[in-house]
């Protein structure tokens, strides 16, 4: 066991509070752990074989062992919860949000503040709501805030020397903090404490503030300022009481922790109660048999939790976890005063608990238990439809991104048994092959001056519009296809019950064609085109249209819809990384130093192309100004 060879290294660690990593032979960390004495938590792994599977399944994975010291165990706990972030160790408890919804953020940092839509929360001083679900109603809500209390939404420096407002000011959706003569920095401060009080859902307390500016008014005789307030104060009363999901006196600000775990993975429910009321609820997800009792789930789940979320005074778990006070006291200093960790036996705090356990119990039967149920049927539809051999269990899907033919850029995503599987994800960038046509012509497949596909050995093919093969897209399916069943056979792997195409008969046959060039032939490769949402099948001349409520419809557009994601999402990144790139970077000898003198001498990258040799050579010397000469040359 190669954690055996660690045993003199492991002898030599303090008896002192830290954390340890477990590294692989690739160097990638596989196991973050935290450790009131380092010497006694890493030396209790060289007897730990039998456990459990993940433990054993680490000891025979780590290669290398890796530690730093704390002064205490909520330090090692704060580092343990970075070091976790960052390496994203594949052995730790990872559970992610089920959903990423949108947050309301109110800029308090700012002077004149503002409220902004924004996806993650951070530390940065300022005010979030949220998550909002659906997403829309982030955006009613925001403008809502517009309406009732006319926050800015420019981006403008306010200074209040504006001479005139803008439209938002006649429209009455903002009080022109711009204009000092039409609102003080007081009247501002006034309508951004409401907004906070509304985005924090205490709108009792906005009610009184609303009512009382009312009378004031009323009473100073500005009625139509009166009237203002009198609609604002309906408008949140109706809001309040449309969104109020549960109430009570008496458990004020908490959170409570509910927690289902199973072979499939683990899911946490959390209800977020704020004054007396639940505001929110959020889902965390981890797929996969977390290999860890109840207790460390639970763990796991409120250090990643509370990361980067507000905590509330107390936090109500259904077990009792190890090294709570340590986590007690890293919670109390991240909110800067004390928090406690209870678990309740009885009474109203307990009922809200037994509450979160059962949203969590169908949260994963939603999630793991009943979607194989449902799946089955879209697979057995999609079976009939596409008259497939067996069941499509497996299914890897192909997308192709790119923008005029540039950092063009493709996707495979796969489903088994109808849920996605990211860990088996897998990106690629084009590298340029010949034409599709080109290929098919060299392999023998004819296709004649019309465009039809004749027999390729025994298999007889419908016709294609010729049309397709000269195509990028073609070609950069033919490529990714190519080099993914080809590093399968090499390697070997699971070979897919169905191949599907984000696509239409051109890029089928640009698949096939690479199955052809390997011998696999007898895969089987659909294309699903957009708009129309028709299935395309080589050995069909019609495409099939499947019922617009049928589930295995629903599936295959799921299935195509994730792979267009993730091929959009690599490409941006692409094209981010083409951005940030110069020419430059290109010419032998030129590091990021000499890119930046060149740059600051000459002003672009054709100032640099301008220059003579004798400017090089001044700046960067003879060789390297030869190098920039000869490569500017060639182009």
């Amino acid at each position: 066991m190669p954690i055996h060879d660690l045993k003199a290294q492991i002898a030599r660690l303090p008896e002192q509070p830290g954390v340890y990593l477990f590294l692989n032979r690739a160097g990638e960390a596989i196991y973050v752990g935290k450790a009131r004495a380092l010497r006694d938590r890493v030396r209790s792994y060289l007897g730990a074989r039998g456990a459990s599977p993940k433990t054993d399944a680490l000891i025979d994975e780590v290669d290398r062992l890796e530690f730093t010291v704390t002064d205490s165990v909520v330090e090692a706990l704060a580092l343990e919860n970075n070091l976790i972030k960052q390496r994203m160790p594949k052995f730790n408890i990872l559970l992610r949000d089920d959903k990423s919804y949108p947050y309301l953020k109110l800029t308090t940092t700012e002077s004149s503040p503002r409220v902004l839509l924004v996806r993650r929360v951070e530390r940065d001083g300022d005010v979030y709501a949220g998550p909002f679900m659906p997403a829309s109603l982030a955006r009613k809500t925001m403008s809502l805030t517009h309406k009732l209390f006319g926050l800015r939404s420019c981006n403008e420096e306010i200074n209040g020397r504006r001479g005139r407002p803008c439209l938002e000011y006649d429209i009455k959706r903002c009080v022109a903090p711009c204009v000092a003569s039409l609102c003080s920095p007081e009247q501002y401060a006034r309508a951004v404490e409401h907004t906070r009080l509304f985005l924090e859902g205490r709108n009792d307390e906005l009610i009184e503030h609303l009512g009382q500016q009312m009378q004031e008014a009323a009473g100073a005789e500005r009625f139509e300022e009166a009237a203002q307030l009198r609609d604002a104060m309906r408008t949140v009363q109706t809001v309040h009481d449309r969104h109020q999901k549960m109430a009570t006196t008496e458990l004020g600000d908490r959170d409570a922790f509910g927690v289902k775990l199973g072979p499939e993975g683990a899911v946490i429910f959390v209800f977020q109660m704020r004054r007396g009321r639940v505001i929110e609820r959020v889902e965390l997800v981890t797929e996969g048999d977390p290999g860890a009792g109840e207790r460390d789930v639970v763990q796991a789940a409120v250090q990643q939790f509370y990361a980067e979320r507000e905590v509330p005074p107390e936090v109500h778990l259904p077990a009792e976890i190890d090294e709570a006070d340590a986590i007690e006291a890293w919670l109390s200093a991240r909110a800067g005063r004390r928090v406690r960790l209870l678990t309740p036996r009885r009474g109203e705090k307990r009922g809200l608990l037994d509450l979160a356990h059962r949203n969590a119990a169908m949260g994963y039967q939603a999630r793991f238990t009943g979607t194989p149920t449902g799946s089955f049927e879209a697979l057995t539809t999609l079976q009939a439809a596409l008259a497939l051999p067996g069941l499509p269990r497996r299914i890897e899907c192909f997308d192709v991104s790119t923008i005029q033919g540039s950092e063009t850029v493709a996707s495979m995503v796969v489903c088994e048994q109808g849920r996605m599987r990211p860990g088996e994800y897998r990106k690629f960038r084009i590298r340029g092959v010949k034409a599709v046509a080109d290929s098919a012509l060299a392999q023998g497949s004819g296709i004649g001056d019309r465009g039809e596909q004749h027999d390729v050995g025994a298999q007889h093919v419908a016709p294609l519009p010729a049309t397709h093969f000269g195509s990028d897209d073609c070609a950069a399916m033919h490529e990714v296809v190519l080099r993914r069943y080809r590093r399968l056979l090499e390697q070997g792997g699971e070979f897919p019950d169905l191949i599907l195409i984000d696509g239409g008969r051109g890029q089928v046959s640009a698949a096939y064609t690479a199955l052809e060039e390997l011998g696999l032939a007898n895969l089987v490769a659909v294309g699903l085109a957009k708009k129309e949402e028709l299935l395309f099948l080589r050995d069909r001349p019609d495409p099939v249209a499947l019922a617009v409520s049928s589930p295995s419809l629903l599936l295959v557009q799921r299935i195509r819809d994730e792979a267009h994601r993730f091929a959009v999402t690599f490409h941006r990144r692409a094209r981010r990384m083409r951005d940030l790139r110069s020419d430059l970077d290109d010419v032998p000898g030129i590091g990021p130093r000499r890119r930046r003198a060149l740059l600051a001498a000459f002003g672009s990258v054709a100032g640099v192309r301008r220059a003579s040799r004798e400017d090089l050579t001044a700046l960067v010397g003879r060789r390297v100004a030869d190098a920039v000469l000869q490569h500017f040359s060639h182009r």
